[in-house]
């Protein structure tokens, strides 16, 4: 599969997102964690395709402040990506926005998981070993090899993703049209993304519940109950209550304030 050839106007456009793309922890939150900077970094390509298209931008905006998260790193690449698969939505509809979305969910925990092994977990703790012990006598070359090691081949890495997510990524598309994989490939990584969001549930979301019914002179445990029964049930609860509040209309914010409020009272009460 070879690469679509970009023309000058693209390559003007694709260093503004390449230099974006280094923001990827830009207002970063809780709610959406790396979701501003994704957009952020998309805004140069969003104003290019949706120049004519006030709605369009407006959906491509609301898409792209979804949460997401991954390595800094392939951010870039997914960021490539998914301008490639926006410009060929508007271009030519073969794209819509629930296929974007789905393969930005799909790609985010596979490659965090890839990239934190090689870069934060290998490559950081090398450049950490050889600028320590050149700090340690004293050597400002200690903080400059750090920066050479591990800063600074994120940073091209960084730029190259990024070309090559939008290059092939339109290329990557018209593949998988032609030979018919596109709607089991929307379909698997819908799945993925399902997947992911589950499973990002059951490791960040945790309700410490303490609570301890007493039957005559015994004693219930009731967390222990109900993870023999169904593992992680109060978390999984936790997150369908807070759905259905977000489909009546709530906003984060009042969600993180009911958060508090139940663990304040649950606390007094010795539920938490």
């Amino acid at each position: 599969m070879k690469n679509m050839m970009i023309s000058a106007d693209e390559k003007k456009l694709l260093r503004k997102v390449e230099i974006r793309s280094h923001t990827c922890f830009l207002a970063a939150t809780m709610v959406n964690m790396e979701g501003n900077g994704f957009t952020f970094s998309l805004i140069p390509a969003i104003e290019e395709i949706y120049k004519d298209d006030p709605e369009g931008k407006k959906e491509a905006y609301t898409r792209h402040q979804q949460f997401f998260n991954t390595h800094a790193v392939p951010f870039s690449f997914i960021v490539g990506l998914a301008w490639a698969m926006e410009k060929e939505k508007k271009e030519k509809g073969s794209v819509d926005g629930e296929t974007i979305s789905s393969v930005k969910s799909a790609l985010m925990g596979p490659t965090a998981g890839m990239f934190d092994n090689l870069f934060f977990n290998c490559l950081r703790i090398i450049a950490a070993g050889i600028g320590i012990g050149l700090a340690q006598q004293g050597n400002i070359l200690g903080m400059v090899m750090f920066i050479l090691i591990y800063g600074v081949p994120q940073s091209v890495v960084k730029m190259w993703f990024c070309r090559l997510g939008y290059t092939y990524g339109t290329a990557f598309i018209d593949m998988m049209f032609s030979t018919g994989l596109m709607a089991s490939f929307t379909k698997a990584a819908s799945i993925l993304g399902i997947m992911m969001v589950g499973a990002m549930t059951a490791q960040m979301v945790y309700v410490p519940l303490n609570l301890i019914l007493h039957i005559g002179p015994a004693t219930l445990e009731v967390a222990p109950v109900l993870d023999a029964i169904f593992p992680g049930f109060m978390s999984i609860a936790l997150l369908f209550g807070y759905v259905a509040l977000i489909k009546k209309g709530w906003k984060p914010i009042n969600l993180i304030l009911l958060t508090m409020v139940i663990g304040l009272v649950g606390a007094l009460i010795h539920i938490f």
